[in-house]
This record gives structure tokens, C-alpha cells and sequence, in this order.
């Protein structure tokens, strides 16, 4: 309960006061002069002598009643509505054997997976899919909005299950293919990759040229430090063995990708930068959320008003039959 004039509460401060006035005002009152009035003392209290002050106190009750009446307390009810305008986004993630690179903590592939799952926790009505690739690309989950199993199935993605190589082409058709029929006023492709499209019998081009069409941005993101970059082999006499091998990107063919797309070509050297980036990401397909609060007021004056004119009302009744005051 609230109080929709709440400057009226002021008023309460009068009221013991006016109660000390009427205190003191009967106390100088003079009465029926007695020569002596020690019998009386003595003598047994009556209902009359005991309730004398009842008026008085239902005097001030009724004054503090009526002047919380006049604050108008009321009762709110509030109902609140969310509209949340959604983001359809497929994450298209590389697997090739170059993911397993350790110039990332543990290394690319790792790396990405994590940044990935923090990435699809802090979505809310964003629907996300997710679509892997190596040398053929496969969707590993539909757009959806259950991020539990989402983030179930990312975990389940491995390097190596696919044939090696970098279908970036092929993937991004997939997402594409996805993203066409979607209602969503935002289609976005997160493609991450660190290598260069040496599979599939569609280029990178040929497929953002289709996404340009259907209004779905691509961010692209190149996963690598610059030069080279440790890897562990298997050599069948040495066992394993840490080598360094050259990080080869085709930045130009990414940027050309994002930029036909209006999208964003990004370049992550390691592991922070990797998660700025998804950050940045996230900030540039903020979902719209619209809020409208309806508020409905209820009067509860009456319950204070009309007690209160009943209490005054029974003060005078009290003060002017039963308990009145002679002379």
C-alpha cells in the first residue's frame, strides 16, 4: 500500500498534540466546588469513572484515521509485459586438424569452444544454431532456444570425426540454408576459421553473395597468431613432437566475405582477444527488448474515513450524554 498524497502525514504531529492540549485544558476546567472531597476518594470507581478518558483517546483515533484517509492510500497492481525482438544466429565453428594449434590456451579449437559456450550463456530470446565443418560441413544443432542443449551439443564437437581439410564455402551455404526461411528481422553467421577454403564446390564468395540476398550478416572471425604457431604431430618413429608450422589465414577472403554481407572481419591471436571479440559481437546484435508497465490503482481511503468520522461521532455522543462533564 502506497500513499497518493503522502503530504498530508504531516497532519499526524497535530494530533497527539491536540490530544495534550485537551488533557490539559480539562485538568484547569474547574467543576462542583467541594468543601472536602477525601469520601469521595475512598469510595468504590465507577464504569463512568473509569472510562472518562474514552472520548478523548476516540477523538484522537478518528482524527488519525481521517487524516491518513486524506493521504489516500491505495493498493497498486502492476503488470509488466517484455517483448523481446530475437536474433536468429548460427555459429559455424572450423574443426579442421589445424584447430588443435597451441598459440591459444589449450589450443584453438578448446579456446573457441569456451568462448563459444560463454558467448550462447549470455544470450536470452536469441535463437542459436550451430553448424560444423572440415572438409564436409554438418549442422550439429538447429536454431533453437534451449542454450542447455545448445551448449550440450557443442561439447560434443570434436576435431578429427570429419574429414581434414576447410570447407568455409560449404559451411557458411549451411548456415545460410538455415537462416533463409527464419521470421527474424536479424539473421547473423559467426564464422570461425583459421585457415584458408581449400574443400568444397562452393566458394566463400558464391556463398556470401546468397546471404547478401537473403539480408544475413556474416562476422568473421580468424582464430591464429601472426607467423607461426606451435603444433604437435604425431611422427610414426619420434612419437609426438612440437613443431612450429606457418599460420596462413586468408584475411583478404574473410574481410571480402563480412564486408559484402555488411558485416565485420575480426583477427583473435589469442584467447582474450578471441573473447573481446564475441563481446563486440554481442553488442552489435543486441536483442531489442521493449517493456510496458500497466499500473492499476485501487482507493483504501474509505476504510479510513469512514471509521474515523464514526469514532469522532461517538466522541461527541460520549461527551454529550454518558460521560458529560459538569458544569
Amino acid at each position: 500500500m502506497e500513499f497518493a498524497q503522502p503530504q498530508w502525514l504531516i497532519l499526524l504531529v497535530l494530533v497527539p498534540l491536540l490530544g495534550v492540549r485537551s488533557w490539559w485544558m480539562a485538568r484547569r476546567s474547574s467543576g462542583l466546588r467541594y468543601s472536602a472531597v477525601t469520601t469521595i476518594q475512598k469510595g468504590p470507581r465507577t464504569v463512568r469513572n473509569r472510562i472518562r478518558a474514552l472520548p478523548a483517546v476516540l477523538r484522537m483515533a478518528g482524527l488519525t484515521l481521517a487524516v491518513l484517509a486524506m493521504a489516500r492510500p491505495q493498493d497498486q497492481d502492476v503488470v509488466q509485459e517484455r517483448f523481446a525482438e530475437g536474433v536468429d544466429i548460427v555459429m559455424v565453428l572450423d574443426t579442421s586438424t589445424s584447430m588443435r594449434a597451441e598459440d591459444f590456451r589449450p589450443n584453438r579449437f578448446e579456446a573457441a569452444r569456451a568462448v563459444g559456450a560463454e558467448f550462447i550463456r549470455e544470450r536470452t530470446s536469441d535463437r542459436v544454431g550451430l553448424v560444423v565443418f572440415a572438409a564436409k560441413a554438418y549442422t550439429q544443432a538447429p536454431l533453437t532456444l534451449d542454450y542447455d542443449f545448445l551448449l550440450e551439443m557443442l561439447e560434443e564437437v570434436e576435431v578429427g570425426v570429419i574429414e581434414d581439410g576447410t570447407a568455409i564455402g560449404t559451411a557458411l551455404a549451411m548456415a545460410v540454408n538455415r537462416l533463409k526461411d527464419t521470421a527474424a528481422e536479424s539473421k547473423v553467421i559467426i564464422l570461425l576459421t583459421d585457415g584458408q577454403n581449400n574443400r568444397g564446390e562452393l566458394s566463400p564468395e558464391t556463398a556470401a553473395e546468397i546471404a547478401r540476398t537473403l539480408n544475413v550478416r556474416i562476422y568473421a572471425i580468424g582464430v591464429g597468431a601472426h607467423g607461426e604457431a606451435p603444433f604437435v604431430v604425431d611422427h610414426p618413429f619420434a612419437g609426438r613432437q612440437r613443431r612450429m608450422v606457418p599460420v596462413e589465414i586468408d584475411e583478404e577472403m574473410l574481410i571480402s566475405v563480412a564486408r559484402m554481407t555488411g558485416g565485420k572481419y575480426f583477427r583473435a591471436t589469442n584467447n582474450q582477444a578471441l573473447r573481446e571479440i564475441y563481446d563486440e559481437i554481442g553488442e552489435l546484435e543486441k536483442t531489442k527488448i521493449e517493456e510496458r508497465i500497466y499500473t492499476n490503482y485501487e482507493e483504501k481511503y474509505a476504510g479510513f474515513l469512514f471509521p474515523g468520522v464514526g469514532l469522532i461521532l461517538l466522541d461527541i455522543l460520549l461527551s454529550t450524554t454518558f460521560l458529560r462533564r459538569f458544569p
